[in-house]
């Protein structure tokens, strides 16, 4: 029952929230139900794992089951979206303080939260597909949530879009592997024997899907555009819902991705990390600097599941949701306090914010994969199973993802002690009086920073590394080459190098992305439409006007003198004989 409880109560309460216009009520609803998500996951990551499954609809000799399937790994996923969805909902309080269109808000946020834990905690394809539909629409909503910024209607669309593209794809793929199997239940799923192609296939065409719910390239190009949307909204996408659906989602399924697959996955992941990485190098937007972070560190989970190490992938997960969340409500509170988002408008800001500070110093450290904060664990065991793959995947793809993982550390390190340099150290820019922001907003980002420092260390808990099936840490020699990259992209970030133009437009790709679908897409569309217009309306129009004239001209000659009429009746007689004629 608390399986089934864990999606549902933030569900029911959402849609509730959904008919109130209440401030207080809305606050409530959002935070009763995540906070009943939360104790829900805890609960089931202390029990034994929970299987359940009863025949929901039958299309002819298809069955989709309504069920639940909650192992270790799927509770522990669940905790981080609990704690983040609470983290949010308290947070957008005092944040949206003055925004009259909250209690909507609050609800999305709700409804969000309840379609991850369906995604997590579905035995069902069709249920994952439910899940996974309801984040796209609610990231559509929330992302243009401002309607006072002109670039968030465009940036909603624009995400809508895109990770539609990947899903028409993940939809074709599911219908495969349920065809084939003959059940969408995802244990028959796992259990069918497919064939080599239809294997390829259908992972191939998941991966799609993966590659736009987790921004991953060449999809990748809605994410920074979404920083349109409230903060709250950016670090909830980011750690622990949207992009991370798609990483959990391989994990689930992943016996049936076969080493073609995995080696496009880790072609796709090594081209993001990097990409990424050097992306956010170069803006300016601090909020942009954590959205290709996030691009990023998607990349590296990708890069572990592409290796054969599924464990590595959920473990970054874990501590990635835990700092990135707390990286974006830091920036919130500074935003909060300066007015901008853009970081040459600020400066200075330790002083006046402490908590901020230490806490946003703390995120940036775990990112950076600074010892002993959290990302340092998760990353090296990512680094350690590229170092020794062992899935089904060529072996050239664990060196390609081991190179790319190297160099991350360098530029991650790099754009990390940018960041912190250019939001709190150095000259004061803003006009503003630096100040940590009200509680509310304060204890968020303050408890997120414990999970962000010491989660890592849970590796070397017997019982953590037996629900995740993580490998244990070794010290050795190797470890010393991730940490003089880091030393060195720390000295280049600190020291500050001009932005590279290449970088600050991420490769020209979202032009490239522009001229090659976006415009012809539309001139295709404009010329479909002046063929209706002037085809198929113009047809139908003119032959409303002839008539209409021929009606006139004959009107015309009854009201005329005898001999015209008896001249247009017997030229009228002559031509249908004609016709006649004719027609025989």
């Amino acid at each position: 029952m608390i399986a089934y409880l864990l999606p549902g109560i933030p569900f029911a309460l959402a849609l509730i929230g959904l008919l109130t216009t209440s401030r207080k009520a809305a606050a409530a609803l959002g935070v009763i139900g995540a906070a009943a998500a939360l104790v829900c996951a805890v609960a089931l990551a202390a029990g034994n794992p929970v299987e359940s499954s009863r025949e929901w609809v039958r299309i002819g000799d298809f069955t989709i089951t309504f069920g639940v399937l909650v192992d270790q790994p799927a509770a522990l996923v669940a905790i981080a979206v609990g704690v983040v969805a609470l983290a949010v909902q308290v947070y957008s309080i005092t944040y949206l303080a003055h925004d009259d269109r909250y209690p909507p808000y609050a609800a999305q946020v709700g409804l969000f939260t309840a379609a991850m834990l369906l995604v997590v905690v579905a035995d069902d394809l069709i249920m994952l597909l439910v899940g996974w539909e309801v984040m796209g629409i609610c990231s559509y909503l929330l992302i243009g949530h401002d309607r006072t910024l002109p670039e968030a209607p465009a940036a909603a669309v624009k995400a809508f879009i895109v990770t539609r593209v990947g899903d028409v794809g993940f939809l074709l793929g599911i219908a495969l592997l349920g065809i084939g199997a003959g059940s969408f239940r995802i244990d028959d799923v796992l259990a069918h024997d497919y064939s080599a192609t239809t294997l390829t296939v259908a992972g191939l065409l998941l991966l799609a899907g993966v590659a736009g719910k987790s921004a991953q390239f060449p999809l990748h190009t809605w994410l920074p555009d979404a920083m349109a949307g409230p903060t709250p909204i950016s670090a909830l996408i980011h750690a622990a819902t949207m992009v991370a659906a798609g990483i959990y989602v391989v994990t689930r399924l992943y016996p049936i991705f076969n080493g073609t697959v995995l080696a496009v996955l880790g072609v796709m992941a090594t081209i993001t990390l990097l990409l990424g990485a050097l992306a956010a190098t170069a803006q300016d937007d601090i909020k942009r600097v954590l959205a290709w972070s996030t691009v990023s560190q998607i990349g590296y989970m990708a890069g572990a599941l592409a290796v054969g190490s599924p464990p590595a992938a959920l473990f970054h997960l874990l501590t990635h949701a835990a700092f990135k969340a707390l990286l974006f409500l830091a920036a919130g509170c500074v935003i909060h306090v300066v007015g901008s988002n853009l970081m040459s408008a600020m400066g200075g800001l330790r002083r006046g914010m402490p908590v901020t500070f230490w806490s946003f110093a703390i995120g940036l450290g775990a990112l950076a994969g600074l010892p002993p904060l959290s990302g340092f664990w998760s990353k090296e065991g990512i680094i350690n199973a590229a170092r020794h793959p062992h899935g089904p995947a060529p072996e050239w793809v664990g060196w390609l993802v081991w190179s790319a993982a190297l160099a991350g550390i360098g530029i991650t390190a790099w754009y990390s002690a940018r960041l912190l340099r250019g939001v709190f150290l150095g000259e004061a820019r803003a006009d503003a009086v630096a100040h940590d922001p009200p509680p509310l907003m304060r204890w968020p980002v303050a408890l997120l920073a414990i999970p962000s420092a010491v989660l890592g260390l849970a590796v070397f808990l017997p019982a953590f590394r037996s629900a995740l099936d993580l490998e244990e840490f070794h010290v050795d020699g190797w470890l010393l080459l991730p940490l003089a990259l880091l030393a060195a992209g720390f000295a280049v970030g600190w020291r500050g190098v001009p932005a590279v133009p290449a970088f600050a437009r991420a490769f020209w790709l979202d032009a490239v992305q522009h001229l090659l679908l976006v415009r012809p897409t539309r001139a295709l569309a404009s010329a479909v439409r002046l063929a209706d217009e002037v085809g198929v309306d113009g047809a139908v129009e003119g032959t409303g006007r002839g008539a209409v004239g021929a009606a006139k001209r004959l009107a015309a000659a009854h009201r005329t003198g005898l001999p015209r009429a008896a001249t247009a009746v017997l030229t009228a007689a002559l031509l249908l004989a004609v016709a006649g004629v004719a027609l025989r």
